[in-house]
């Protein structure tokens, strides 16, 4: 760590459990981030802001107009750009010692193959129920800690799957891949802005602490946030026998 990074990243070597010991470990990581919307935001502003080393941002959308009530990692003057380039110029104008990838895809079940072994956490800020699938089964597959996210009207959710523990749950023995559901939008129901900052920096929070090896992570927990009234209910999660995606784990 060199000097302007010792004072850039001083008010986090103070913590204790922190240090100049989980600092380094930030910078050394490499975090994927897949969605660059609500959630994907703000995790991915403050990601960048803590020094984690190398980010790969993944969507394949571009800017629009009412996303700007929300998506803080964007600006007007991004209208009808790509949001991976948009969401980079800005990270790159937070923090410039971070290596951003830009990757304009929507993230299917090869790149994730591909490309989630090699990352240190895995962050689900998508939208769609079929993506979510397809990242906890990567991410399973591979052994890869993932923190997912989600945020509708005043609703939010937020977990922890680290798979580097053979008894972790899995997204999908929360929400089976087989049962009904509705998919819903913020496009058709929409959201409360600050919900999404809410659960999205919980996310970058999250990957910190993964990364970190410091504190208590929501491993086995799932949080649910009402913003409408700011209360929060916390529900025990436990690795289910029947979940397809746990049976095909293999032990590490």
């Amino acid at each position: 760590m060199n000097d302007d990074q010792l004072l850039r990243y001083s008010r986090h070597i103070l913590v204790d459990e922190i240090g100049i010991e989980a600092q380094q470990r930030f910078l050394d990581a490499h975090a994927i981030i897949v969605g660059a919307g609500g959630l994907g935001a703000p995790a991915a502003m403050y990601l960048a802001a803590a020094g984690v080393g190398k980010i790969t941002l993944v969507d394949g959308d571009t800017v629009d107009l009412t996303n700007l009530q929300r998506q803080i990692v964007h600006m007007t003057r991004s209208v009808g750009t790509l949001k991976v380039e948009s969401a980079k110029q800005t990270l790159n104008a937070l923090n410039p010692d971070v290596d951003i990838h830009a990757v304009e895809t929507r993230a299917d079940q090869a790149w994730l193959d591909a490309n989630v072994p090699k990352a240190n956490v895995v962050l689900d800020c998508t939208d769609n129920f079929a993506t979510r699938h397809a990242i906890n089964a990567a991410c399973a597959a591979h052994g890869v800690p993932l923190v997912s996210g989600a945020a509708l009207r005043f609703d939010g959710q937020i977990s922890t799957f680290d798979f580097r523990a053979p008894d972790s749950p899995c997204y999908a023995c929360v929400f089976p891949p087989d049962q009904a559901f509705e998919e819903v939008a913020c496009s058709t129901m929409g959201v409360f802005a600050p919900t999404v900052g809410i659960i999205g920096a919980m996310q970058a929070a999250e990957a910190l602490r993964v990364i970190g090896g410091f504190g208590k992570t929501l491993a086995g927990r799932l949080m649910m946030l009402d913003s409408l009234r700011m209360e929060w209910n916390t529900m025990k999660i436990a690795r289910q026998p029947d979940c397809p995606v746990c049976r095909a784990r293999v032990p590490r």
